[in-house]
């Protein structure tokens, strides 16, 4: 919708560049936070941190490549990082691989989970103010809070035939950045009160996965197979996964706290 946030010096700032930058700021802020809380700060954790990013990045846009090619565009590096679309899900699949990868080349064995989990949760719900305002709304609705673009703007949102109707759109990113922003807040009471370290990653991959597959039937991407998107074909192979793994927690008795472990981080033992 608006493709240029503001002008500076007399070049425009990308909307969505500008956010997506914001998101990773933000993100490194409350990674450094929590690090700090944890007793983790260190060199280590900031090469894996930065190992997390490089292989979120390289995954987000590899994920989407195939569609940029398939219509139409330049199968160049070049293009590809130019004018190719990200993918979140491919964006934290990589970020993950990144860290595992890093933390082996480095001999890293602590859980690192823990602090990164609530700064990706800020940073998505960051840097998805930035696709609100430049990409497809969402699908037609009828209930009250239905966004309804104005009409120049809507001829302008690439991918969404149903925006220039005039109808009530459901605006998906504005759950995805609220379902984040609890997950955000989520995430940081669950500080002390997990006594696996490092389960807080998976316990917002989870959340995510299953509040995204939801969302997508609401978004207006293109259906794959099965009535069903990319997105959600790819969570429906891998969710199973996460659930079996947390059934397998639960079973295990893993969540059962004792008085150590329940005791705030920064507290006397």
């Amino acid at each position: 919708m608006y493709p240029t946030l503001f002008r500076f010096a007399g070049f425009g700032v990308p909307t969505h560049a500008f956010f997506v930058l914001a998101g990773v700021a933000a993100a490194l802020l409350v990674f450094r936070r929590e690090s700090r809380l944890r007793g983790e700060a260190s060199p280590a954790m900031w090469t894996i941190a930065a190992g997390a990013l490089i292989g979120g990045a390289l995954l987000a846009k590899a994920s989407t490549t195939w569609r940029f090619v398939a219509e139409g565009g330049e199968a160049t590096i070049t293009a590809i990082l130019l004018h190719g679309g990200k993918s979140v899900v491919g964006g934290l699949a990589g970020a993950y691989a990144g860290a595992v990868i890093t933390k082996r080349l480095i001999g890293y064995r602590r859980k690192t989970g823990d602090v990164f989990a609530p700064a990706v949760a800020l940073g998505i719900a960051t840097g998805r103010i930035g696709c609100f305002l430049t990409e497809q709304i969402g699908t037609p609705t009828s209930l009250p809070w239905g966004f309804v673009p104005p009409a120049d703007v809507a001829a302008g949102i690439p991918y969404c035939p149903q925006c220039t109707t005039g109808v009530p759109l459901h605006p998906s990113f504005l759950y995805e950045i609220a379902f984040c922003l609890l997950m955000y807040a989520l995430l940081t009471w669950m500080r002390d009160r997990i006594p696996v370290p490092g389960e807080s990653f998976k316990v917002f991959l989870l959340g995510y996965g299953i509040f995204r597959f939801a969302v997508e039937f609401v978004r207006g991407n293109e259906v794959m197979a099965l009535g069903l998107t990319g997105t959600q074909l790819f969570l429906a192979a891998t969710l199973p996964i996460l659930l079996g793994y947390f059934v397998r927690q639960l079973r295990s008795g893993a969540y059962r706290t004792t008085a150590a472990a329940s005791t705030p981080i920064g507290s006397a033992p």
